[in-house]
């Protein structure tokens, strides 16, 4: 049979952890838990479940990336013959009914290196930040360009380009998916449910955090592949600065001599914008709720992201390390 590794990165995740990883668990899968710091006993519940447990040095900058890495290779030395690797997040828990379509999946197109579903938000109605991300999530069924953290690949090709960049602190995934598309391979998003999901976004603040990792993941990966042919996130990083200081910006220095029309002018502008966002959700099949409420904070999002932007250019320029960006509140055991 199939041999399949699953890889479970967390960090004070509580009972969501312990649901993950019973999840993870089953016949011919090997699954390796990767600890940040984790000061709740996820490393004791880990090795209780009886699965490998790796904990991160954190004396080198930890990523989410570099998380996975090292769980992949701990992977290969507990089973050196697994064929395929599932990743997935300590605060989602997988569904059952996934393992069998992402398997039939590749094993069915050898062009497949990665196969990713459904990702669900567990409570969307407990925030309109949980809301937001369960709308997020849901993208359209077919060849894609990118994945998110949950996603099931094969082995085969997750080595032959060396896996996760280990130093990005936001979007490793869609950028290690640009290096998997250019070597020859595939990325395909089914119609199933793969992971259910628990947000725990409930401030504003946290929203925030949460855009400018985003902004700081668009910096980064226009820089890094923003010249190749598909331009990767170099449309998304310019319209984060139109939008989020070019335009702006241009209508504050223009209200003088225009006795305040700019600012109108921009008002309209961003309600141009807004509209135009909504009419996208609304013909790939969101409710008018839905879309009115992704539409308007889209158009938010500008800000935060404009300062993730900010962030990395101005890291890059002084030559600093890359500062993680954490939204969530990972000293409360839930």
């Amino acid at each position: 049979m199939t041999s399949v590794g699953v890889v479970v990165i967390g960090r004070n995740e509580g009972n969501r952890l312990k649901e993950s990883l019973l999840s993870a668990i089953g016949e011919n899968r090997t699954v390796v838990y990767i600890d940040s710091g984790s000061t709740d006993g996820s490393v004791q519940l880990a090795q209780s479940l009886g699965v490998g447990v790796v904990e991160l040095d954190l004396s080198i900058p930890f990523t989410a990336a570099r998380a996975r890495n090292t769980g992949f290779e701990h992977l290969l030395q507990m089973d050196p013959q697994i064929d395929f690797v599932q990743f997935v997040d300590g605060d989602c828990r997988i569904v059952q009914q996934w393992w069998d379509v992402a398997l039939k999946k590749l094993q069915q197109n050898p062009e497949i290196v990665v196969v990713c579903g459904r990702r669900k938000e567990e409570f969307p109605n407990s925030s309109i930040y949980n809301r937001l991300c369960d709308i997020e999530w849901d993208t359209p069924i077919g060849e894609a360009k990118a994945c998110g953290g949950d996603a099931m690949m094969r082995v085969s090709a997750f080595k032959s380009v060396g896996g996760f960049n280990p130093k990005l602190i936001a979007g490793e995934e869609p950028e290690l998916c640009v290096r998997l598309r250019q070597a020859g391979g595939k990325i395909f998003r089914i119609d199933a449910p793969m992971t259910v999901h628990d947000a725990k976004i409930s401030q504003f603040g946290q929203w925030w955090k949460r855009s400018l990792r985003a902004g700081h993941a668009y910096a980064e990966g226009s820089w890094l592949h923003g010249r190749s042919p598909e331009r990767h996130w170099l449309k998304e990083s310019r319209s984060i600065w139109f939008w989020g200081l070019i335009l702006p910006v241009v209508a504050l220095l223009a209200a003088w001599f225009t006795f305040g029309v700019s600012l109108l002018l921009l008002l309209l502008a961003y309600t141009l914008l807004t509209y135009r966002i909504y009419q996208s959700g609304h013909k790939r099949g969101l409710t008018a709720s839905d879309a009115r409420l992704y539409a308007i904070w889209c158009m938010l999002s500008k800000f935060p992201q404009l300062q993730g932007q900010l962030q990395f250019h101005f890291s890059r320029i002084l030559r600093r390390q890359q500062q993680l960006v954490e939204y969530k509140n990972t000293s409360v055991v839930s």
